[in-house]
């Protein structure tokens, strides 16, 4: 699988753009401790998934922080890896993320809260920021004369999002009590599984065939691999969805361990062995997502009252432990890369004099967030099985790997600026 050549600066939007979606996504992920350090003070608040406490943190992590950083990706790397070009337009994409994060606050509040305005209010918020950036993907993805390898993959993980969306509208209004909910933990269900196996996990899958060779210069996926897997995954949540919940379940799980095992494998034959750092964060997140494969079936065995902590766990495991993890080690590649390309083509200053892209932000620096953030999903993993505060702990190092997150963008934006780039 080759990556896209010939692609000029103009195809791709200013780095202001990704760079806020980045920004405003971290700040999510800090929201999302925080609630968790104070949901941690009642007792019982973080042992059910079903909990308003942890239906608000989760929807702050899957829509605050890794809705926000995908989408900003997208719009920047889909020229890179596709050959195409999103047309949105700088002030409608930044719109759009003011929109999103509006409403994802909204809804956590209101999920939180159980307050009908809020929700009413975060589905409308979130609707039309979508709405707004649906025409631009919709023609790059589908109405595209490019064609990649990658092209069918993310045009499935976008249509997951839209399901996921759709499907959450109709709760979420439903919660409300704009129309009944005939089947809510059903709906919920399909919610979930659309979510998490279809947007962020395939999402992820597809990102990964092109970014993990081209960046950490490993082999390329087997091509049974890399051809099939993401027609295995949606196979898999199409069967869920018609009622066959576990043969679609099997599958799924499938295709997950063969990912991570997969990207374990191509990352231990890398051709360079100097030490990467952004290379710890993955191989977190496909050891967690591994597990989540392994662990799911075992949760349908237990008792009914470990069902649901071990639900959580499963949870934590999954949107801490994996996609968190990925997403962070995607970052310390993808942005010092955008920062180093962009301020290159803007100034057109040899490079030795702008930073490269170990200078924005250093091992050492990312070392720090790696283990911070390691002790964080060690820590709360248990945590459904515990008194409220012995969370107490998990939560404040994430608390903690979100502001270095933070502080390590804002780094690389000043940066940017002192050295004559322009957002």
């Amino acid at each position: 699988m080759q990556p896209v050549t010939g692609l000029s600066y103009e195809q791709g939007p200013p780095l202001g753009v990704p760079l806020g979606f980045f920004q405003s996504a971290t700040l999510f992920l800090l929201l999302a401790a925080l609630a968790g350090l104070l949901a941690s003070l009642w007792p019982d608040s973080l042992t059910s998934r079903w909990s308003p406490a942890v239906l608000a943190i989760t929807h702050l992590l899957t829509l605050g922080f890794l809705g926000l950083v995908m989408v900003g990706a997208m719009l920047q790397m889909l020229p890179v890896l596709l050959g195409v070009t999103v047309k949105v337009r700088p002030f409608w994409a930044q719109a759009a993320r003011h929109g999103l994060s509006a409403g994802t606050l909204l809804l956590a509040l209101g999920l939180g809260l159980g307050d009908r305005i809020l929700l009413i209010g975060a589905a409308t918020m979130l609707g039309l920021s979508l709405l707004s950036l649906l025409p631009g993907f919709t023609r790059a993805l589908f109405f595209s004369r490019a064609r990649t390898s990658l092209t069918w993959p993310y045009r499935k993980a976008w249509l997951a999002l839209w399901v996921t969306f759709i499907l959450g509208l109709s709760l979420a209004l439903g919660l409300a009590g704009l129309w009944p909910l005939a089947d809510p933990i059903g709906l919920t269900h399909l919610h979930l599984i659309w979510g998490l196996a279809g947007w962020v996990l395939l999402l992820i899958i597809a990102s990964a065939y092109q970014v993990i060779p081209m960046l950490q210069l490993t082999p390329p996926y087997p091509a049974r691999v890399s051809r099939s897997l993401t027609w295995l995954l949606f196979t898999g949540l199409l069967l869920d969805s018609l009622g066959a919940s576990t043969m679609g379940a099997v599958i799924l799980a499938m295709t997950a361990l063969i990912f991570s095992l997969s990207t374990l494998w191509i990352q231990h034959r890398r051709r360079r062995k100097v030490v990467d750092e952004t290379m710890s964060f993955w191989r977190l997140g496909m050891v967690s997502l591994a597990l989540c494969a392994l662990l799911l079936p075992v949760t349908g065995q237990l008792t009914e009252s470990l069902v649901d902590p071990a639900q959580t766990s499963l949870g934590i495991l999954f949107l801490i432990g994996f996609a968190s993890s990925v997403v962070m080690g995607m970052l310390y590649k993808i942005l010092p890369f955008l920062a180093w390309f962009h301020l290159r083509t803007q100034t057109g200053a040899p490079s030795s004099q702008i930073p490269n892209m170990k200078q924005f932000i250093p091992d050492r620096q990312q070392r720090q967030h790696f283990w911070l953030h390691l002790l964080s999903v060690v820590l709360l993993l248990p945590m459904p099985f515990l008194p409220g505060p012995f969370a107490l702990l998990g939560w404040a190092f994430l608390t903690l790997s979100a502001f270095q997150l933070l502080r390590h963008i804002d780094a690389v934006k000043r940066s940017f600026l002192a050295h004559g780039g322009r957002l």
